[in-house]
């Protein structure tokens, strides 16, 4: 076996072709879309490269035929925030063979250790951690949501016999949008909307900019005080509504208002496999073609809650209630739309889980994300619980 570095066009494209070879035989599978995994590795499209380094391999045996590739990664930002300093791995794909597995996470941990890292996560993404996170363990039969992590069963044997531990477990949860809203949230929700100052709408009035910094707003009073957590500046706002631009549905864009400024919101988005799965991993002229078709045909029946947020100083008062029951009353009434997955919640965040069981989402698929500790000999650390 041979591992080579992806550096040129004919090894790019044996790095984004391999798992057409993987998952020839899953009929569940729905391909990532060649041009996302471009984006990760191209400089002008991602701001992780400002702030770190990236670098991958493509396995090969000796028929010269690719079996496996893998990424290896550090983002300084998130590294150094660590006990120990930790880069990543990602893009994680390979034959049933330990032998084939470990050679490419030997090759990303020697990377990884001359470059001063103490410690690897994966298989994650040198990016947002709405895409590309997380080993799938649980539900090998639905299809998969939009930009996140697909793979057979085999892969946590590997994962796990190489000796990576769970850092922490991601839930996926899914909810039927005809059940009715449990009746504390009802409760809350109407005694919240009985006051005045208090209103709830979708973004269908509203610019794209207003509904950046509409959002923006919400995102830094909500967030603020958590680890990590770097305020959002319009422009990234702005950034990120240009990216939902061609895709989002105004109708299921949800903001909480008091006295006219925001303080909370449900950002959702049509699920776009539903649509992708007809696209087959490439958006070329032909691909594009075959997206905007099912666009207009409002084919998903499925969206997807990407984020939700309350203004701290509004948590507990039933605006999260407040937001599902009005969007049970004016987004299933328009009939395009039958359940609601969740973006994942880790299991070290026990208020947000407590939250989406009392919506009445349940549980349908789950991730791990993975950490491998360089010195064997140091006591390994789960990702602490959020308070």
């Amino acid at each position: 076996m041979k591992i080579i570095e992806v550096t040129n066009k004919k090894t790019t494209q044996d790095f984004l072709n391999l798992p057409w070879f993987i998952y020839k035989e899953d009929k569940n599978w729905i391909p990532h879309l060649k041009q996302d995994i471009e984006k990760v590795f191209d400089p002008t499209k991602n701001k992780a490269h400002s702030k770190g380094k990236i670098i991958r391999w493509i396995l090969k045996n000796d028929a010269n035929k690719t079996i496996g590739r893998i990424a290896a990664f550090i983002n300084y930002d998130l590294a150094n925030s660590f006990k120990q300093p930790t880069g990543g791995v990602g893009f994680f794909e390979c034959i049933n063979d330990k032998d084939a597995a470990f050679l490419l996470f030997d090759t990303a941990k020697k990377w990884l250790i001359k470059n001063e890292m103490e410690a690897m996560d994966g298989p994650i993404n040198f990016g947002e951690k709405n895409m590309f996170w997380g080993l799938l363990t649980e539900n090998f039969t639905d299809p998969n949501s939009y930009g996140m992590n697909y793979n057979p069963p085999y892969y946590q044997n590997l994962f796990e016999d190489y000796g990576f531990e769970v850092y922490y477990k991601q839930l996926m949860s899914k909810r039927d949008m005809n059940v009715p809203v449990q009746d504390v949230f009802v409760e809350k929700s109407e005694r919240l909307m009985k006051r005045k100052e208090y209103s709830i709408s979708n973004v269908r009035n509203l610019s794209l900019k207003q509904t950046a910094e509409n959002f923006r707003t919400v995102y830094n009073d909500a967030w603020a005080g958590h680890d990590n957590f770097k305020s959002m500046d319009i422009k990234t706002a702005n950034e990120i509504m240009q990216t939902l631009k061609p895709i989002y549905d105004k109708d299921i864009m949800v903001f909480v208002y008091y006295k006219d400024t925001p303080i909370a919101f449900y950002i959702n988005i049509p699920e776009l496999n539903e649509i992708f799965k007809y696209v087959n991993g490439n958006l070329n002229w032909l691909g594009k073609l075959k997206f905007l078709y099912h666009k207009w045909k409002q084919t998903p029946t499925t969206m997807v809650g990407i984020v939700f947020g309350v203004s701290r100083k509004f948590q507990g008062r039933g605006v999260e209630g407040a937001m599902i029951k009005w969007s049970q009353e004016n987004i299933v009434s328009l009939n395009r739309y039958n359940e609601t997955v969740l973006t994942w919640i880790g299991d070290f965040n026990p208020k947000m889980l407590k939250i989406s069981d009392y919506l009445g989402a349940k549980v349908y698929r789950k991730y791990h994300t993975y950490r491998y500790l360089f010195d064997r000999n140091i006591p390994f650390e789960r990702h602490p619980i959020l308070e």
